[in-house]
């Protein structure tokens, strides 16, 4: 039988955040939620825009997502100097305390996913993975010109 790669990166995509669900949920965080916290961290000052295009949801459900979180305080919108329509997402006070919780989540996520891997064979992963992702990304941008 032939291994087919895509059904087993899909799997374990699926695997993987429903595992990180699981885990973000002891926090009292949705997954999207916590996926939110840690793109604020790793790409700071940008507006909601950016975010729901980074963690893939539609702009009008993030908007209900930080209205909730921002209420929790969790999160503060700032109006974007460069445009006054839009609005700039910042980590809080109290986010910035359970950011830490949650990469605590992320490092053991990861260990757990590379148990029983060599340190050369985490690095073929993840200069595979790094390709799989290269190809895709400029297959769909060749097709997007192409039916533009």
């Amino acid at each position: 039988m032939e291994t087919n790669i895509g059904y087993l990166l899909s799997d374990s995509g699926r695997v993987l955040r429903r595992t990180f669900d699981e885990r973000v949920r002891s926090l009292g965080l949705t997954a999207v939620q916590a996926r939110l916290l840690l793109s604020l961290v790793k790409f700071p000052d940008n507006n909601q825009a950016f975010y729901a295009d980074r963690i893939e949801v539609e702009p009008i459900t993030l908007t209900r997502i930080v209205d909730r979180m921002e209420e929790a305080g969790w999160v503060e919108r700032v109006a974007d100097p460069a445009d006054r329509r839009a609005r700039l997402l910042h980590l809080t006070d109290k986010s910035r305390e359970i950011v830490e919780r949650l990469r605590a989540i992320v490092d053991g996520l990861v260990a757990d996913m590379a148990e029983g891997l060599s340190k050369q064979e985490q690095a073929t992963l993840a200069n595979l993975l790094d390709r799989v992702s290269a190809n895709l990304s400029a297959d769909r941008t060749l097709k997007d010109v192409a039916n533009g």
